[in-house]
């Protein structure tokens, strides 16, 4: 697959072939809803556990006499009404982890890039501005045509000019290669790829 390639500024900058192994595959709604529910989960933290009546740490002497107080009979300290006591019914450990296959997971990564490349994806050769200023990269997406939600992936490392400036456009993210994710891509409108981010990410499922 043959795309342009253009300079962050607009202008046209030659051309790339896209591998078809990895830009040209026929998205599955199934595969793309198993790995970002997959990305959702394993996202969020263990649910911490109250500490019930056998965990916590006091004394399981009977404390007091059965009859004579003229109080209720207890028979030790870990009980629910008393202050320092365990829990009654509380809440429980929860684990969210869930396990993927690793085919799975590079198979949803490739048919996220191409429901892209089929529409909404940009392919600049750098990400190098003369004036990395917010000012400036917002008037150069509006003369692109980058509106709403836009995710920029660069190579190895994101040239830091341009992280900085686009640190405070709204909708607007800026990620390695290495951090490409099925979740991020598709949430987002349009996806901006550098030549090196192509290079990576092609040779990352060729590897």
């Amino acid at each position: 697959m043959k795309v342009k390639v253009q300079k962050i500024d607009g202008k046209a900058s030659g051309d790339i072939e896209l591998n078809d192994a990895v830009f040209g595959l026929e998205p599955r709604a199934d595969i793309l809803h198993r790995v970002v529910t997959w990305q959702l989960e394993n996202r969020r933290a263990t649910a911490r556990p109250t500490r019930e009546r056998s965990d916590v740490a006091r004394t399981g002497k009977k404390f007091g006499k059965q009859k004579g107080s003229g109080g209720a009979r207890h028979g030790d300290r870990g009980a629910p009404i008393f202050i320092g006591g365990g829990k009654a019914h509380g809440a429980r450990k929860r684990d969210f982890d869930q396990s993927l296959n690793k085919k799975i997971r590079a198979l949803g990564l490739k048919m996220a890039l191409s429901s892209k490349a089929k529409d909404g994806l940009v392919v600049v050769d750098n990400l190098t501005m003369k004036d990395a200023k917010t000012k400036a990269l917002a008037a150069t997406f509006g003369k692109n045509g980058w509106a709403g939600k836009v995710l920029v992936i660069d190579g190895e490392s994101v040239d830091e000019g341009f992280k900085n400036a686009a640190g405070n456009l709204p909708g607007v993210n800026v990620l390695p290669a290495a951090g490409a994710n099925v979740y991020d891509i598709l949430k987002h409108d349009t996806l901006v790829l550098t030549k090196a981010a192509v290079e990576k990410l092609e040779a990352r499922f060729n590897g």
